[in-house]
């Protein structure tokens, strides 16, 4: 794989923000825009939105680049459809991207002092239903390298695991993501522990240039694949409670 600058698209819907970026030789663009149910008529004029602006045509894009997840249902899906389209109209490969890693990647570039060399961090997403998406991840020579997988928490795991006595109660912390403000009752004894926390940012996304970063990385290493690999990562198997759930979960049972 060659190492000269490429020009890459890069998006990611699996919040409730569509966040997108253009690599260049020239420079980085991004965008974020609101999410949700209008990210599937909103990413492609976005997309070609950061083409103009860099007056690239389609037919530069050497590789597109999307977060596979974990996150919203939906907006995987969108992020997947949208990706395989113009992946097979261009003729070109994809770089599958890790949601969390990028909220990750995010919170360090917004404060790379706070990540020396071996500095681990946990990525807590905000799933609702009373669950969290959770990564553990280890800066290292220059790359994110996961220690826990991308799993699916209860909400009161964290404290469970991080503030109750117990040796992991003792480890300083990093977290990012959007679960520390969505899911702020519940995470304050892990915020609040003695132990201490490293860095809290719960404005931390997979952003524009988040995701830039990691394609650029990915690129440069040779993981461009396929089309058909343009897959989600599913996590979670269940959207929604039923009537019978939310009763139970109302009075504490689950």
């Amino acid at each position: 794989m060659s190492v000269t600058p490429p020009v890459l698209l890069a998006l990611d819907t699996a919040t409730d923000q569509i966040h997108a970026a253009l690599v260049t030789p020239e420079a980085t663009r991004v965008r974020r825009l609101p999410g949700g149910a209008q990210a599937s008529t909103a990413l492609l004029p976005a997309l070609q939105g950061l083409l103009a602006e860099a007056g690239h045509p389609w037919s530069a894009v050497q590789a597109i680049a999307f977060g596979a997840g974990p996150g919203a249902f939906t907006g995987l899906r969108t992020a997947c459809s949208v990706t395989q389209g113009l992946a097979l109209g261009l003729g070109c490969p994809v770089l599958v991207l890790d949601t969390l890693k990028a909220v990750a990647e995010d919170a360090r570039l917004r404060a790379p002092a706070a990540f020396p060399e071996g500095a681990g961090l946990w990525v807590l997403q905000d799933v609702r239903m009373g669950e969290l998406y959770v990564a553990a991840l280890t800066w290292v020579s220059g790359e994110w390298q996961t220690t826990v997988a991308p799993s699916l928490w209860p909400v009161q795991e964290p404290a469970r695991r991080w503030a109750d006595a117990g040796a992991e109660a003792d480890v300083p912390l990093r977290l990012a993501g959007n679960a520390l403000a969505a899911c702020g009752d519940a995470l304050a004894p892990v915020l609040n522990r003695v132990a201490g926390v490293l860095l809290a940012d719960a404005d931390a996304c997979p952003s524009g240039a988040a995701l830039a970063s990691l394609a650029a990385r990915a690129w440069i290493r040779g993981e461009a694949v396929d089309v058909a690999w343009a897959l989600p990562t599913y996590v979670r198997d269940k959207v929604a409670l039923t009537t019978a759930e939310r009763a139970a979960a109302a009075r504490g049972e689950g």
